[in-house]
């Protein structure tokens, strides 16, 4: 059996397992961000380039106040963290404004990102693999890192993943040019081995908190 067959048996099987051990958690989760803050469950964002370019919108629980994404671009009172993002060479921003009390706690254990096993069964992402970006995240971290350009075609080539090799090495406290080079290694590397690997560091991750923003 070939790694892509067995990696996909892999995501099925341990989708359905997850999303079972999960579920209280995932109810639990899905009522409390309907009772303490307005707008949907599931977080109302673009969509992200997954493998070969293609687009997906990745399930996650909303974590932030109600379309996000554009009164970041749009709202003068997220301007200086607009302006934060653009040019920080993490793209995401610290102490986000528009973060809800809930969304700070769900972010931290990455219990936002659960709803993407979802993702995972309909073959859009795996349980490991680079995170998936923006597009507009890589057309602006690329013309700061011009150097990443290849490594961003190499990353593409693999399917993206709930965790990977960047999330259990420091997350949102590692730069766009060196998280770049750690999902373009995955893809160049990919084994079940590496996957195993990098599964057995994901608990500890996600209870410590560490890197989140």
């Amino acid at each position: 059996m070939n790694y892509e067959v067995t990696k996909r048996l892999i995501d099925l099987v341990g989708s359905f397992f997850l999303l079972g051990l999960f579920s209280p958690i995932l109810i639990i989760t899905a009522i409390v961000i309907k009772f303490t803050s307005k707008g949907p469950v599931f977080a109302d964002i673009p969509k992200r380039v997954g493998k070969d370019g293609q687009l997906f919108y990745p399930f996650k629980f909303r974590s932030m106040i109600v379309n996000a994404y554009e009164l970041l671009r749009s709202d003068p009172k997220f301007k200086k963290a607009y302006e934060e993002q653009q040019k920080s060479g993490f793209y995401k921003i610290k102490n986000d404004p528009r973060i809800t009390p809930i969304g700070k706690f769900i972010r931290k254990y990455s219990i936002d990102e659960m709803p993407q096993l979802f993702n995972v069964i309909k073959g859009e992402m795996s349980i490991v693999g680079p995170r998936p970006y923006y597009t507009e995240e890589l057309d602006v971290q690329q013309k700061n890192y011009p150097e990443t350009k290849k490594l961003v075609s190499e990353v593409l080539t693999a399917k993206p993943g709930i965790t990977g090799f960047w999330q259990v090495s420091g997350r949102s406290e590692v730069t766009f040019d060196k998280r770049i080079q750690m999902d373009a290694y995955y893809a160049r590397k990919k084994s079940i081995l590496l996957d195993i690997l990098i599964l057995l560091k994901t608990p500890w991750v996600m209870i410590s908190g560490k890197g989140a923003v």
